[in-house]
């Protein structure tokens, strides 16, 4: 064989080993669209998140992206956010979501009439178990179908090292 043809080779296999690392998480994000910009309780957003084995050596930020015209009738939002672990049963936690000030206006960063909020819902949160997290949104005001939310989502981003953990590489 000659000198090229293994060069070709070596490269091909150091390809193939390196597309099978699995990679490490170090920021998800994912918005969903609200059908007619109007959040019915009927529609409740899945998002869906892998953790690796090198993950869980980690912290978290956990976030909730809102999309919502300037016609929104509130100044907050309150959420069901339903958690489920890898071989868990969901976890509901009712989440209070600012949107406005006292003043009322709004917190998020806009343009035009359409405001954007990434809220924090859980700082230094440990996902300690590699597999599928399921994270689930249910709109939970006494309005229904909720006007002008135009998209929802999630969005979590490494925070850091836990303590006593070394990064697995």
């Amino acid at each position: 064989m000659n000198k090229f043809c293994r060069t070709i080779m070596a490269a091909g296999m150091f390809l193939a080993m390196a597309s099978c690392e699995p990679l490490t998480m170090d920021t998800y994000e994912k918005n969903l669209e609200i059908p007619g910009h109007e959040w019915a309780y009927t529609y409740k957003p899945v998002f869906e998140v892998t953790v690796q084995p090198q993950d869980t050596a980690y912290l978290y930020n956990i976030y909730v992206n809102v999309r919502h015209r300037d016609s929104y009738p509130y100044s907050n939002i309150w959420l069901l956010v339903n958690t489920q672990f890898p071989g868990n049963k969901p976890v509901p936690q009712r989440v209070e979501l600012p949107l406005a000030d006292m003043s009322g206006k709004w917190l998020g960063s806009g343009l035009d009439d359409i405001y954007e909020h990434k809220i924090p819902i859980q700082q230094n949160a440990i996902l300690n178990k590699p597999g599928l997290y399921r994270f689930t949104f249910e709109q939970n005001m006494r309005q229904n179908p909720l006007p002008a939310i135009m998209n929802v989502g999630l969005r979590i981003e490494k925070a850091g090292l836990r303590k006593n953990e070394k990064a697995i590489p």
